[in-house]
C-alpha cells in the first residue's frame, strides 16, 4: 500500500538521515583520496539525488558545485536514462555536456531497490591533472577547450558491475599522474558505495513508498521555505557592474560583469545579460557554473535552515545569454573559469547590497588564486634517463570583505569555494618546493567600521631543474570594492625573483621555472564596510599590535592616534577624526578603485 501521509517526526528523522549520507560521502572522499587538491584544499562535493535525478541533499562541501550536479546528471539521464541498470556507474567532465571544466570529474551511481531506480549518488572532484598543454590542466591562457585536456562525455565507467577497461586505459594514457587520478576516482567510487549501503539501510527502515514520498517532500519543503523567505524581502530591481582585469591573453582589456536582480513576490530573477561576450582566455563559464554562483549569492541572504537542494532552485531564475562569458559555447576555453564564478558572486553582492544594505558584505579577495607547478624529476637511483612527473596544485584561500556586523574573515576561503589552504609541511614533503614565506600583509585590508579581511603573502622556492608555473589571479586593476563608505582592498601582486633580480608578473600567466627561482604571491585584501571613522579605536589598536595596521595607516585611514607605548590617545584621536570628517565630504555607497 503506497504511503500518502507524512508524519512530521518521521519526515525530520528521514531528512537528517539523508543529509547525513551526503556528509558521510564527503568524509569518505576526504579520508581515502590521494591528491593534495582534495585532501588538503578539499576541492570536491558530494550529493544525493532521487531516482529522477533531482538534487535532494548536498554534502558539507563546495557551493560552487551546488548548481552543477543537476546539469551534469541531466546529461547522463538524457543519454542513458532508459538503459540504466544495477551496477552501472557513469563518468563525465565535458563542460559542454553538463560539466564545468575538465579537471572536475563527475561520478554518478544509480541505486536500485526491488528493480526500481530510487536514488542516484553523485560525487565531483577536482583532479590533479587531466592532460592538456600545462601540468594541472588549469592554465588561464589556453584559448580553446582542445588545449586543456581529456574531454569525457557521459560514459559508463562500470556497466552492470564490470569495469570499462578501455575507458580506463584511455584516461591512464592521457594524464600525467595516473596514480593520483585513479586513486581519487577510487575515493569517489568508495563514497558512492558508502551512500548505496546507507541508503539501502534507510529504505529498509522506512519502506520504498515512504522513501519516495519523503524525498519529494524534501524538495517541496525547501521550495516552501525559500518562497516564504523571498516574500519577506522588498520587491524591486537592482543592478551592479564590476570588471575582471583581463583574460590573460588580451592583457589590460577589462571584462565587464553586469547583473540585474529582480525580486517580485516569492520569485527572484538573476539576469547576466550585458556581461562580456566569451573571451579568448580560459575564464569562460558554463551555464551550470553561472547558476551555481547565482544560487550561492542569493542563498547567502536567506535563512540558514533552507536545505541545499533542487527545491531551493525552483524559486530562482537565472538568465545568461549564450556566447557570453557567463554561458560560453564551443570552442571556449574554461579551465580557469573559477575566477569568473567567484567574481560573479561578488558582483551579485553589489546588487544585493542595494536591496539589503544591512545584510550584505563588501567584496572579498575575488576568489582563491590558482597556482600550479609541474614538471618531471629524476627517479632516485635511476639511470639518469627515467623521469617521474610531479604536479602541485594550490587554490590559495584569502580574505572576505567587511560585513555589516563584523570584520571580514582573515585568510579564509571565499564562500563560493569553502576550501582550505594546504599544509606547508605536506607540500614540502611531497613536492620539489620550499615555502619560504607565509604571512599576513599589513595595511592591505579595506578600511571601514568593519575592515576587510587580511590577505597574505606566500613565497615558493623551486627546487627541481625545470618546471612550469601557471597562475590564475585577478583584482590587480579593479580592486575589491567597499560598501557603505568602506574603502577598497589592496590589489594582488605576483613577483619572480631569479638570480637576484625581482620582476613583476601579470595577474595571469604561464612561465618556465628554473632551480632556485622564487615566486611570491600577494593576495588582494577584502573591501571595508561602513565609515572607517566609526571603527572602535580599540579594534584599530588590536590590529596595530598584531602587525596588521601600521601607526601611519591608523592615523590616515581611521583617524586613530597611537602612543609610543601602544595605547589610544583619546583626545588626539577625537580631534583627528573631526579633521578627517570635515575634509573628506560625503561617503559613497560603493567604493570602486581602479589602478592604472
Amino acid at each position: 500500500m503506497a504511503a500518502t501521509a507524512i508524519d512530521p517526526i518521521e519526515f525530520e528523522l528521514f531528512r537528517n538521515a539523508l543529509f547525513s549520507i551526503a556528509d558521510e560521502m564527503a568524509l569518505t572522499v576526504h579520508r581515502t583520496t590521494y591528491s593534495a587538491v582534495l585532501k588538503d584544499n578539499m576541492d570536491y562535493s558530494t550529493a544525493f539525488c532521487d531516482g529522477e535525478g533531482r538534487l535532494v541533499a548536498q554534502g558539507l562541501t563546495l557551493p560552487s558545485h551546488l548548481g552543477s550536479i543537476p546539469e551534469a546528471l541531466g546529461a547522463v539521464l538524457r543519454r542513458y536514462g532508459d538503459s540504466m541498470a544495477e551496477g552501472d556507474i557513469f563518468v563525465l567532465n565535458d563542460p559542454f555536456e553538463g560539466g564545468m571544466h575538465l579537471p572536475d570529474i563527475f561520478l554518478f551511481q544509480p541505486i536500485f531497490v526491488d528493480g526500481e531506480r530510487l536514488a542516484i549518488a553523485a560525487t565531483i572532484c577536482h583532479h590533479t591533472d587531466v592532460g592538456g598543454r600545462v601540468p594541472g590542466s588549469n592554465a588561464s591562457d589556453s584559448t580553446e577547450i582542445y588545449q586543456e585536456g581529456l574531454r569525457i562525455p557521459p560514459l559508463r565507467l562500470y556497466e552492470r558491475g564490470r569495469r570499462n577497461e578501455t575507458l580506463e586505459a584511455l584516461i591512464e594514457r592521457n594524464v600525467r599522474v595516473p596514480v593520483k587520478v585513479f586513486g581519487d576516482l577510487r575515493a569517489q567510487l568508495a563514497a558512492c558505495t558508502i551512500a548505496e549501503r546507507a541508503f539501502r539501510d534507510l529504505v529498509a527502515r522506512a519502506g520504498v513508498g515512504k522513501t519516495r514520498l519523503h524525498m519529494a517532500a524534501l524538495l517541496d519543503h525547501a521550495e516552501a521555505l525559500t518562497r516564504a523567505a523571498l516574500r519577506a524581502l522588498p520587491d524591486g530591481e537592482w543592478r551592479f557592474e564590476d570588471h575582471i582585469d583581463d583574460d590573460g591573453v588580451e592583457l589590460g582589456k577589462p571584462i565587464p560583469l553586469r547583473v540585474r536582480v529582480e525580486k517580485r513576490g516569492d520569485r527572484m530573477l538573476v539576469d547576466w545579460t550585458g556581461t562580456s561576450p566569451q573571451v579568448k582566455g580560459a575564464i569562460n563559464n558554463t551555464l551550470s557554473f553561472t547558476r551555481s554562483a547565482s544560487y550561492c549569492g542569493i542563498r547567502s541572504i536567506l535563512p540558514a535552515n533552507i536545505p541545499n537542494n533542487e527545491g531551493y532552485f525552483r524559486a530562482i531564475e537565472v538568465v545568461a545569454p549564450e556566447g557570453t562569458i557567463a554561458n560560453a559555447v564551443l570552442p571556449a576555453a574554461c579551465a580557469a573559469r573559477g575566477l569568473t564564478g567567484f567574481r560573479m558572486v561578488d558582483c551579485l553582492f553589489g546588487a544585493l547590497a542595494q536591496m539589503l544594505p544591512d545584510r550584505v558584505g563588501a567584496a572579498g579577495d575575488g576568489g582563491n588564486l590558482g597556482v600550479s607547478i609541474g614538471g618531471w624529476r629524476r627517479v632516485p637511483g635511476g639511470d639518469g634517463v627515467r623521469r617521474e612527473p610531479f604536479i602541485y596544485v594550490d587554490f590559495t584561500c584569502s580574505a572576505w570583505g567587511g560585513r555589516p556586523f563584523a570584520d571580514g574573515c582573515d585568510g579564509n576561503s571565499h564562500m563560493f569555494a569553502n576550501m582550505a589552504s594546504p599544509s606547508i609541511e605536506v607540500t614540502e614533503a611531497e613536492q620539489p618546493i620550499q615555502v619560504t614565506r607565509y604571512e599576513f600583509l599589513p595595511d592591505t585590508m579595506g578600511p571601514g567600521q568593519y575592515r576587510g579581511g587580511a590577505p597574505f603573502c606566500r613565497e615558493y622556492r623551486f627546487l627541481e631543474e625545470e618546471g612550469v608555473l601557471q597562475v590564475r589571479a585577478d583584482r590587480r586593476a579593479f580592486l575589491p570594492f567597499g560598501l557603505q563608505g568602506g574603502g577598497a582592498g589592496a590589489p594582488s601582486m605576483n613577483w619572480l625573483v631569479r638570480d637576484g633580480v625581482t620582476e613583476a608578473l601579470p595577474s595571469k600567466f604561464c612561465i618556465t621555472l628554473k632551480r632556485d627561482d622564487l615566486f611570491r604571491l600577494e593576495v588582494p585584501g577584502g573591501g571595508g564596510w561602513g565609515d572607517p571613522l566609526a571603527r572602535d579605536p580599540a579594534l584599530v589598536l588590536r590590529d596595530a599590535r598584531n602587525g596588521l595596521v601600521s601607526r601611519e595607516a591608523a592615523r590616515r585611514d581611521y583617524g586613530v592616534v597611537l602612543t609610543p607605548d601602544w595605547r589610544v590617545d583619546a583626545a588626539a584621536t577625537e580631534a583627528l577624526r573631526q579633521e578627517h570628517a570635515a575634509r573628506r565630504g560625503p561617503l559613497p555607497a560603493v567604493t570602486r578603485e581602479r589602478l592604472a
